[in-house]
């Protein structure tokens, strides 16, 4: 699936709650989901800056495309950077570079998160991204 993809499937998928109660616990429930990182990459060097619990995020590129994977020591967060890895993992690093992520405001994300994890949610983003970039100028030599 392309990263538009994934979104519009996230967005779907939110769009069967009725409200931010159900929609929180199914957060929680894909973090839950989200399969662990090595435990090797569970140190500061791996650690989102701009977070308010701890997330870790470890990248690789593979075959021309960025696979990632993360955990945090928090649920909702950890239910958040699932959602990023499986929006953004297995793709191109140009696509990750350059795609819009608009699923968040979709499905209003943004309003019902606390400053702290808002600023966290942009800080993986930015970090993801940034992985993108240097994995691109590998690629493109």
């Amino acid at each position: 699936m392309t990263i538009k993809e994934q979104q519009d499937s996230i967005i779907d998928e939110f769009s069967l709650f009725n409200d931010w109660t159900e929609k929180y616990e199914y957060i929680i429930q894909l973090g839950k989901e989200l399969p662990l990182i090595d435990e090797q990459y569970k140190t500061d060097d791996h650690l989102i800056r701009g977070c308010q619990s701890k997330v870790w995020l470890h990248a690789e590129l593979k075959d021309g495309k960025v696979y990632f994977t993360a955990d945090s020591d928090a649920l909702i967060t950890k239910g958040l950077v699932s959602m990023m890895v499986r929006v953004l993992s297995e793709q191109p690093p140009k696509a990750i570079a350059e795609a819009p992520i608009y699923f968040i405001d979709e499905i209003g994300l943004k309003s019902h998160l606390s400053m702290t994890r808002s600023n966290g949610l942009l800080s993986m983003l930015k970090q993801m991204k940034m992985y993108s970039v240097a994995f691109q100028q590998q690629v493109t030599g």
